[in-house]
């Protein structure tokens, strides 16, 4: 746990995002980083920290960034995801697709 005064409501974000991060596979020390960074920059955006980062500040929140970042990253979304919105799309042959081949065929 980080050093520094977190009220009751901080102390919850950090253990809520740490133990989300772990049951998604990330490594104990990861998952305590991304943790503190996360309420930390919350912190200064809320005006709770007694020094904040030019960056930390002007930077969008945590929370929304998380949301415009869904589904991407190492693995992106998965093969059922894909699926679902070629089903949406009304894509013909998704059945035999492979993940890559959806992805595709979602981008056009």
């Amino acid at each position: 746990m980080p050093k520094g005064p977190w009220s009751a409501k901080r102390e919850r974000q950090y253990t809520d995002i740490k133990s989300s991060l772990l049951s998604r596979g990330r490594g104990e020390k990861v998952a305590e980083e991304i943790a503190a960074r996360t309420v930390n920059k919350t912190r200064a955006q809320h005006g709770e920290a007694s020094e904040a980062s030019a960056a930390s500040l002007d930077d969008i929140s945590p929370a929304r960034r998380g949301g415009e970042h869904s589904h991407v990253g190492p693995q992106g979304r998965t093969r059922d995801q894909l699926y679902a919105d070629a089903q949406r799309a009304g894509l013909h042959g998704r059945s035999r697709m492979t993940k890559a081949q959806l992805e595709r065929a979602l981008k056009r």
